[in-house]
């Protein structure tokens, strides 16, 4: 049987901006995406009618969405996975399959499931429960400051982490949700790995990455590509990051965020199993990017090549700090006028401070002049309330 697009019906959990460009990549193959999303106003409700208002959280408003669908994959984590374990009872495919989902969506699951299978990670222990001696506590267990606290739920763009430098920190640690705490790397450099992985078994890796971080919202402000670490560490990387879909057996993408330490060892940090920030420079650089990939990979389709000849830095353009209202865009005209600037915008009415909303890729045969051209976007693009 031939390749008939018009006929499958995937539904997407999620509608914001990862669900856009999904949409838009996978209409390039005349496959159109259905998408849930509690907000009306979502990216992804401004570009489909295939649009359905709906909590992905919601038992019910999940089974009512996905019985009508062929595929059920999604853009966001924090999903009912009762639902999709129903759905795929049902005979439903989800990808990537809930189970895989609800491993990823608790923080010390992912921990434990590196420590069982062989994957290095940064030593954690548990703090659930505990209010008080808790130095002496960590003391016990041979634990000592510097320590990052993390939420077991919910952290996502540097929300539910809390650096402990030292035991007076405990004071600010995170009371009000199940957490742990792990020791904290000594960072050569942040580094990603996009892999996806097709229901025929097909894998392919991008290139890693490298991430810079937002100082105060712990958030990428820069990702440069190729990673700026050793061609062995980066082939290690790949060889982990194939691993670990390999023992997951999942099907569709898949980010591993790694630590390359100051000892030149790799630890693995957490996993995301959909499309990822650390891979939106895939949209310009060359190759196929993850979206459609990720797309080709859950209908079975050849995946396509993840290499490119050149340079690439992706700038996460944020909404500024204490601004907070109907958004406003400042320094796109004089970005635009640079060759090798890209500049993708999410379609979010309202700013917040730090809110992601859009990114800028750009390109180039030199590095140097990717960071030259980064440093200007990020210092001339300004993301303002208009009140």
């Amino acid at each position: 049987m031939g390749f008939r697009p018009s006929e499958i019906k995937i539904g997407v959990l999620g509608g914001g901006q990862l669900g856009k460009m999904m949409a838009i990549e996978s209409a390039k193959l005349d496959i159109y995406l259905h998408f849930l999303d509690p907000d009306e106003n979502a990216p992804c409700s401004r570009i489909t009618p295939l649009f359905t208002k709906g909590d992905y959280k919601n038992y019910d408003d999940v089974i009512r969405f996905g019985l009508t669908k062929d595929i059920i994959t999604i853009e966001i984590e924090d999903v009912n996975i009762d639902a999709l374990k129903h759905l795929q009872a049902l005979g439903k495919k989800v990808y990537p399959q809930a189970e895989i989902i609800e491993l990823i969506q608790n923080k010390y699951s992912q921990k434990e499931f590196f420590k069982n299978n062989g994957f290095l990670t940064a030593p954690f222990l548990s703090i659930n429960g505990m209010n008080e001696n808790l130095g002496s506590y960590f003391k016990a267990n041979g634990f000592d400051f510097p320590l990052v606290q993390k939420s077991f739920h919910g952290g996502y763009d540097g929300k539910g982490v809390k650096i402990l430098d030292s035991e007076k920190d405990l004071e600010n640690r995170i009371k009000s949700e199940k957490s742990f705490v792990e020791v904290k790397a000594k960072i050569q450099s942040e580094v990603s790995v996009i892999i996806v992985r097709s229901t025929s078994g097909e894998m392919i890796a991008y290139p890693p990455v490298s991430m810079d971080f937002h100082p105060s919202a712990n958030l990428v402000e820069y990702l440069i590509c190729p990673a700026n670490i050793p061609e062995h560490i980066a082939l290690e990387c790949k060889k982990l990051a194939h691993n670990i879909a390999e023992k997951l057996n999942i099907i569709g993408i898949l980010a591993v965020e790694m630590f390359y330490n100051e000892d030149g060892t790799i630890w693995i940090n957490e996993l995301a199993p959909r499309p990822h920030n650390s891979g939106h420079h895939t949209l310009d650089n060359g190759s196929t990017n993850q979206f459609i990939n990720h797309i080709r990979a859950i209908n079975g389709l050849p995946l396509g090549g993840t290499d490119s000849s050149n340079y690439a830095i992706m700038v996460n353009l944020l909404g500024e700090d204490s601004e907070t209202g109907s958004v406003n865009y400042d320094g796109i005209d004089q970005c635009l006028q640079i060759q090798g600037v890209f500049i993708h915008l999410y379609g979010k009415k309202e700013t917040k401070p730090f809110r992601k909303m859009g990114h800028a890729t750009i390109v180039s045969e030199s590095q140097d002049t990717c960071r030259n051209i980064a440093h200007f976007v990020k210092k001339t693009i300004k993301i303002n309330a208009n009140n």
